[in-house]
């Protein structure tokens, strides 16, 4: 059965229908993003199984390999018996991975593994000689697919070349039914790896957004391997991509069949609609998305005025709370402790000078995410109870698992549903406090928990401004792209302080919201001197 494909507009996040009035203009409409539903080809992925446990005949010996057909629907699991052997096999390593609805593919060599365990114990530390030497991370399941983060320890130097980096790799791998289409001059680009083209004929390999990403179709499934580096020099500290290949093509190498189950119900996509708030909250106004402060674009470009509401989240800090630029506009003199620009109206900062790679920006380069703000918190000089300003709390913006290693500064949870496969990352937190809390790899989180406090760590503490940096990033067929988060922390934020936010531009802007200005800080190209030497903000 050869797969299909149904692509459709799906309404995840705030669909608006409220009447339109002489006030209200068409524009203030919210977008949902666009879907594409693959379907598994599980019979490619029951052919491919046989084939990798005929390498050990007493093996697949075990394994009722023959799919059923009569008088079993296609999403009952009787139909194909040998991936309920194998689920029960894998689980006890890869925990859930019966969950996922596409075929799983890992570096773990199933046969191997299995004809070492008919003939001894095999203990855990051994694992690794059945994962081509990877380590494993993290291993998630759910409705739209999995992902799956392992590591290459430095020590491991077997068949590879010799390298600077000195830490150990972390490669990401992700398969999905649900893929997002979003506008993407820079989609569906990358060379073919010769070494790699017989087994993966469609591989696409090329670095975006700071990773090297090696994309395939296998069994009508879009997957992605991708390892974040540098398209630089080799440093002991920063990985080149150069040095990322031949890792990543290990990995490649590796992937065999190691579970997965067809779902009972077939994939759709259920619209979710959320209302925007009828009445207007007193206060609470942005500025367009797109319209970033004047100057402040990559290689002097503007924004992009992108309406989409990816998701319907919880708004990541208490109300009132702030979106402003924190390395363009002139800041007010006032207490350590009050925050710069925490007014409104909001104003968007997706596509501002930076040197990260952003392929949703017109200049190619922009900040990723948006910076976000908590209200002002006065210090209360006589030690009653109030604000502290230095405890102001960090949200987890829906049901989610963690993807965090220790000692790294950004926190990313991941929804995997029947309906999404997104990342929110949070970034700036103390990482010995996120260490401290559990905040790793694995961890479940529900919508709202306490993850953190805003704080101002980059590399190191106090590297940036008392804020918090939050990005969305969607599963496409290029992997995990960033996109901009603006118009969903609008629609998060109305829904939290029961009030629908009015649009304002310039002309709109009263004396006790004075517009931003670019300040002292003008235009420079994107780069990590650029932005050191300006004294920004690097996220």
């Amino acid at each position: 059965m050869g797969a299909r494909v149904i692509t459709l507009i799906a309404a995840l996040a705030a669909i608006i229908t409220l009447a339109a009035s002489s006030t209200t203009r068409a524009a203030d409409d919210f977008a949902p993003p666009a879907l594409t539903i693959n379907r598994a080809d599980w019979r490619a992925a029951l052919d491919q199984l046989r084939s990798e446990l005929n390498a050990a005949p007493e093996v697949a010996a075990d394994f009722a390999l023959s799919a059923r057909r009569s008088g079993v629907s296609a999403g009952d699991a009787r139909r194909r018996p040998a991936l309920v052997q194998l689920n029960g096999v894998t689980s006890t390593i890869y925990t859930g991975i019966g969950r996922s609805p596409v075929p799983v593919l890992l570096p773990f060599d199933t046969a191997a593994y299995l004809a070492a365990r008919r003939s001894a114990a095999i203990a855990a530390r051994d694992l690794s000689r059945y994962q081509a030497d990877f380590q494993t991370d993290l291993f998630d399941a759910g409705p739209s697919g999995y992902d799956a983060v392992f590591s290459l320890p430095p020590e491991v130097t077997s068949g590879l070349p010799s390298r600077v980096f000195a830490k150990p790799v972390e490669i990401q791998i992700t398969g999905s039914l649900l893929t997002y289409e979003v506008a993407d001059p820079a989609g569906g680009k990358g060379e073919s790896v010769k070494a790699l083209s017989a087994q993966y004929p469609d591989l696409r390999r090329f670095i975006r957004e700071g990773y090297v990403r090696y994309a395939f179709t296998r069994f009508g499934v879009p997957y992605v391997v991708s390892i974040q580096c540098l398209d630089s020099a080799p440093r002991p500290r920063r990985l080149a991509c150069r040095e990322a290949y031949p890792i990543a093509e290990r990995f490649l190498k590796a992937l065999r069949i190691a579970g997965g189950q067809p779902s009972r119900i077939p994939p759709e996509i259920a619209p979710l609609t959320a209302e925007r708030p009828v009445t207007f909250d007193a206060d609470f106004t942005y500025r367009p998305v797109g319209d970033i402060v004047a100057n402040s674009g990559g290689r002097g470009r503007s924004g992009r005025a992108d309406r989409t509401v990816y998701s319907q989240i919880r708004y990541p800090l208490d109300a009132p709370a702030y979106v402003h630029s924190q390395s363009f506009g002139r800041r007010r003199a006032s207490d350590k402790f009050d925050q710069p620009w925490s007014q409104y109206p909001w104003r968007d900062n997706f596509c501002e000078a930076r040197s990260f790679n952003v392929g949703q920006c017109a200049s190619g380069f922009g900040h990723q995410g948006q910076d976000l703000r908590p209200g002002a918190c006065p210090v209360r000089r006589d030690g009653a109870e109030g604000c502290n300003p230095w405890r102001q709390r960090v949200l987890a913006a829906r049901d989610g698992v963690v993807i965090r290693s220790t000692r790294q500064q950004a926190v990313t949870v991941q929804v995997n549903s029947g309906t999404e496969h997104i990342r929110f990352r949070y970034m700036h937190m103390n990482p010995s406090a996120m260490d401290a809390d559990g905040l790793l790899n694995g961890r479940r989180l529900r919508e709202g928990e306490p993850i953190g406090v805003v704080s101002n760590y980059l590399d190191h503490p106090n590297g940036t401004t008392r804020h918090l940096h939050f990005d969305v990033q969607l599963f496409t067929r290029d992997g995990w792209i960033w996109v901009n988060p603006y118009m969903t922390l609008i629609a998060a934020y109305e829904r939290l302080i029961g009030g629908r936010g009015r649009e304002v531009g310039l002309e709109e802007i009263t004396a006790s919201q004075p517009p931003l200005t670019t300040g002292a800080l003008g235009p420079s190209p994107p780069g990590p001197a650029a932005d050191a030497a300006a004294g920004r903000d690097r996220n």
